[in-house]
């Protein structure tokens, strides 16, 4: 519970402490003294955003503290140890502001981020403001209302899960349907250019190749004179000849000369072989050049038609059989589309049948809550003198979604025998209220260690209806803390405990 709050120079107020207790904790006060600017600063602490303008005029820094009272099962412990701040049964929160709008926030002293003190909040404080009922007045709101009184946050975190898978099969089986499709239309042009691809049969770097060789065809004739010439004076008839000559000469000299000519002998042994291998290569490359007359426009028809086909798909020449290749799968994907199309029909049937069993669970739990939830809130109208109005929880089918396939829309008889209606069209504002006040109790019944906030929730309501609110209130804050903002004093005097606001003007 929210045991004590700590308020220095923010707006009007220059110093006050208050402290709290179990129970019933009642503010009243005129209009404009000041009561809303205590819940703009327990909103401020909490993590809520807080305008520069909180700040006192003239003062250096606003300071908000509220310490708050923690069970051995309260939630708020969990937060604190995934937070990795020191859990203790008293949890302090601190926030300062300053005149340039900068923010710190403090956890048991510790610097900590606004998101772990909203986390924190959303353990410690529930605030229902004086126009709570705007979402009570829109159906939109209904379906969320259920399933919090439901308890669905599993299910549904689960069935928006599941929502999205079918979304995403549902799209995947577009996508390959439009992708099908229009590979379809161009499947007769990509027969005929694979067929074009496949004849050609082209391999990578054929078209550099076909170029070298070529050229080399083409300069054939003149040099084959040169290098048959070389091939001449290398042959036995010219140096291969005299150089064996001249090493028969030094080795019949040899013994004479007592082995002076030895070096001579082996350099002209190693010349020998290395102008064999010289002799080799160039009778290698003379072969190479003797070719039919005709082989050189085969080669030339072959480099062009290569070259055509490669400017036909706009791509260079020694890409044609990547290109190959591409439309081979393209034409795969083609033939195989149908098996793929219905692999993804099956996805998509599994996951829409995940999606069903789920959604068809959720609106089972919807149902036997929604019946629950009426009998609850003719329990809570009967103490706020409605014991004759009905309440009825409607729902109905709508196209599915991530949150299901339910509208619900909460419907209200408030005189005997006037049919139901939506509630934003039957209740007057006084109705409106108990009517919220009945619903935010049968809500909270769920909470377990919330500080309950109702601001002005008995505006529009006197007398003996106020009395009855108050007695309602007074039995909530049996189970919870509960603090209420009133003008009535008849719901004053429930109170616990009772803080009245006033404010005065000094010079």
């Amino acid at each position: 519970m929210l045991a004590h709050l700590s308020i220095r120079d923010v707006v009007l107020i220059r110093r006050v402490d208050l402290e709290f207790t179990n129970g019933l904790n009642v503010l009243t006060g005129e209009t404009g003294a000041g009561k809303s600017i205590l819940l703009d600063a327990l909103g401020f602490v909490l993590g809520r955003r807080g305008r520069a303008e909180l700040l006192r005029t003239g003062a250096k820094m606003g300071e908000v503290t509220a310490v708050f009272n923690l069970a051995p099962d309260h939630p708020a412990r969990a937060v604190l140890e995934g937070a990795g701040m020191p859990v203790e049964d008293d949890l302090i929160l601190r926030r300062v502001n300053t005149p340039d709008g900068k923010k710190r926030a403090y956890v048991n002293d510790r610097l900590c981020s606004t998101e772990v003190l909203r986390q924190l909040a959303d353990t410690l404080v529930e605030i229902h403001g004086q126009h709570d009922d705007r979402g009570l007045l829109d159906p939109k709101g209904h379906r969320a209302l259920l399933d919090a009184f439901a308890g669905t946050e599993a299910l549904l975190a689960q069935t928006g899960g599941a929502w999205r898978k079918v979304a995403a099969a549902r799209r995947e089986l577009l996508s390959a349907q439009e992708k099908l499709a229009l590979a379809a239309q161009d499947a007769d042009f990509l027969r005929h250019a694979l067929a074009e691809l496949d004849e050609m049969s082209s391999e990578a770097g054929e078209d550099d190749a076909l170029d070298r060789q070529r050229r080399l065809m083409q300069s054939a004739e003149r040099i084959r004179g040169d290098i048959a010439k070389a091939a001449q004076v290398l042959a036995m008839d010219g140096a291969e000849g005299a150089m064996l000559d001249a090493l028969r000469w030094l080795q019949d000299a040899d013994a004479a000369a007592q082995g002076q000519l030895g070096s001579a002998i082996d350099a002209l042994g190693r010349a020998m072989v290395e102008l064999a291998e010289a002799q080799s290569d160039v009778e290698t490359v003379l072969e190479g050049l003797d070719f039919n007359p005709f082989e050189l426009e085969t080669v030339e028809e072959r480099l062009f038609a290569l070259r055509a086909l490669a400017r036909k798909h706009n791509v260079q020449p020694n890409e044609l059989p990547a290109l190959r290749e591409s439309l081979r799968a393209q034409l795969d994907e083609i033939d195989q589309g149908d098996s793929h199309l219905a692999a993804l029909r099956e996805e998509l049937a599994r996951v829409q049948g995940r999606y069903d069993d789920l959604a068809d669970k959720l609106s089972r739990k919807r149902h036997k809550a929604a019946a629950r939830l009426d009998r609850a809130m003719q329990a809570e109208l009967a103490p706020l003198k409605m014991e004759r109005a009905v309440f009825v929880t409607e729902l109905s089918a709508e196209p599915a979604g991530a949150e299901g396939v339910d509208a619900v829309m909460f419907s209200v008889a408030t005189n005997p025998g006037a049919p139901a209606g939506p509630i934003n069209k039957i209740a007057s504002g006084g109705e409106l209220s108990r009517f919220l006040l009945a619903l935010k109790v049968c809500l909270t019944t769920r909470a377990s260690g919330l500080t309950l906030i109702f601001d002005e929730i008995d505006r529009g309501v006197g007398g003996a209806t106020a009395d009855a609110v108050g007695r309602r209130l007074q039995a909530v804050a049996g189970e919870t803390q509960v603090l209420v903002v009133t003008h009535s004093p008849q719901v004053a005097a429930s109170g616990a405990r009772h803080f009245v606001v006033s404010k005065q003007v000094d010079n």
